[in-house]
């Protein structure tokens, strides 16, 4: 059990600790504002997309730049033939990252695509940055950019993911997301797991997790393995209601099968 801020994102995050002036009320605002611009591009709702471009928006995606009419029209296109495909892809969001000043902010997070491929479900992960300006009193999107995550990208956001569902107890995520050969060594009594002893533990866990902090993160992608390292700081109550504080090095490898990554095995170390 170990848990992780993306590597690819902390740049980001390092930008709102040197100057930005976000409150907390600020980002749930620019969220919010994000999450009703891309509901807006699935309705291709002209007129709320309308307002939310400046006029001189420029969109820098791997397929090629485009303007703010192109943007609302190719929203357009695709929102009519979604509502004329049974099985359109879903789309979400999550994972934000923003930063802000009084004038200008920047938004990126994950975009996760469900779609049918065979008449079965398969996801893909792509990345969004969007950058914003305020015009009088509302925020107008002059550019973003994007593309698909390579497996470094996707392997840091599922340790994301990890780290949501273990203080979670999200045991669901862990059936879904462990292969069924995988095995764990304890950071704290150097125990073997197998997939259902793990699961068996998360369900019967009697710790509390108040916070995690992960740093030192390091990813490495040979052909269908994956390896996750960094150092974890977790800190909440134990079994017996007293304060936890416990910093592990870790290590997670993931295997690719059928078109996504699985975790293989999971082991870590105390750092006294």
């Amino acid at each position: 059990m170990k848990r992780i801020l993306a590597i690819s994102l902390m740049i980001v995050a390092a930008a709102t600790i040197a100057f930005s002036q976000c409150s907390d009320a600020d980002k749930k605002k620019l969220e919010a504002l994000d999450r009703a611009w891309g509901d807006a591009g699935q309705r291709g709702d002209q007129a709320a997309l309308q307002n939310v471009y400046a006029d001189e928006y420029m969109n820098m995606s791997p397929a090629g730049a485009f303007t703010k009419a192109q943007a609302i029209e190719n929203a357009v296109k695709n929102a009519e033939r979604n509502r004329a495909n049974p099985n359109a892809d879903k789309v979400g969001h999550d994972y934000y990252v923003i930063t802000c000043t009084p004038n200008t902010a920047t938004i990126t997070h994950r975009n996760v695509i469900t779609t049918k491929v065979d008449g079965k479900d398969q996801t893909f992960y792509t990345r969004s940055v969007h950058f914003l300006e305020k015009r009088g009193n509302d925020w107008k999107a002059v550019s973003d950019a994007g593309g698909p995550l390579n497996d470094a990208g996707q392997l840091l956001y599922l340790e994301m993911e990890w780290s949501d569902a273990d203080q979670r107890g999200d045991v669901a995520w862990f059936e879904r997301n462990f292969a069924n050969d995988f095995y764990s060594i304890s950071s704290v009594t150097g125990k073997l797991n197998t997939k259902t002893e793990e699961l068996a533990d998360i369900r019967n866990r009697k710790e509390s997790f108040d916070s995690a902090v992960a740093s030192d993160m390091d990813v490495r992608v040979e052909g269908n393995t994956g390896i996750v390292s960094g150092v974890y700081h977790l800190k909440g109550r134990d079994e017996k209601g007293q304060p936890l504080d416990r910093r592990i090095r870790y290590t997670d490898v993931y295997v690719k099968r059928d078109g996504r990554w699985l975790v293989l095995a999971s082991q870590g170390t105390p750092i006294k």
